[in-house]
């Protein structure tokens, strides 16, 4: 197959190993062969399940949800809106973020997009869409992967400690009705591309709210700092 179960973090094995056998991830693994042959598929094959090898499901604080990867070559790496250390200029979707960084705590992150640190403190960043063809945005929706994101979401929401729900833009709002508002917090605000973002991203503070939510419910704050 080419989505490859092994690549995810043991916790995300066992509860998704279910997926797998479904019919809607037979579709999907035909349709990546099909187009792995026909042109190039982004991010490479061995790095599409990084969000879920990066960050375990039992030490997940914030979920960052964005849509499908950058369809640059070279910039996607299977986490939402992290780009590999050597990509400058940086995506100007994550130019935006880090303008809302800097406003909101004061930190700055220009010299790298790399988020794994972030990953590895339980900030899981996780698309909708897992993968997308070579220039072209968008072109890997509705193909089953909003499926396999929904049972990622669903895990997420069915664990006991509290987590926090960044949802920016209307792609990944519409996760927010599988979420448990009663233990769980959610943060909505537009699409920080530079198409949405200063409909309600600029001045929505979501890295000081994370900080402060999580604090007060008894868990580490995040570091944003890079």
């Amino acid at each position: 197959m080419m989505l490859d179960i092994s690549t995810l973090h043991p916790s995300w094995q066992q509860v998704l190993s279910a997926e797998w056998q479904k019919p809607y991830m037979q579709t999907l693994d035909t349709f990546l062969q099909a187009e792995e042959e026909r042109t190039t598929v982004l991010p490479p094959k061995a790095d599409r399940f990084n969000a879920l090898a990066a960050t375990g499901l039992d030490n997940i604080k914030v979920v960052i949800l964005g849509q499908d990867p950058y369809p640059t070559a070279g910039h996607a790496h299977g986490l939402s809106f992290s780009v590999l250390p050597s990509v400058k200029p940086l995506p100007r979707s994550l130019v935006n973020i880090y303008k809302e960084l800097e406003s909101d705590v004061g930190i700055h992150n220009k010299h790298t997009g790399y988020l794994q640190p972030w990953a590895e403190q339980g900030v899981l960043l996780l698309n909708t869409v897992l993968t997308v063809e070579v220039g072209k945005a968008g072109s890997h929706q509705k193909k089953g992967w909003e499926q396999f994101t929904d049972a990622v979401i669903q895990a997420v929401n069915a664990q006991a400690q509290p987590v926090v729900f960044l949802l920016w833009g209307a792609h990944a709002q519409k996760k927010a009705a599988m979420i448990d508002v009663t233990r769980h917090l959610i943060l909505k605000s537009a699409h920080p591309s530079p198409l949405s973002a200063s409909q309600g991203f600029f001045g929505s503070r979501p890295f000081s709210q994370i900080n402060t939510w999580l604090t007060a419910q008894g868990r580490d704050a995040i570091n944003w700092q890079l």
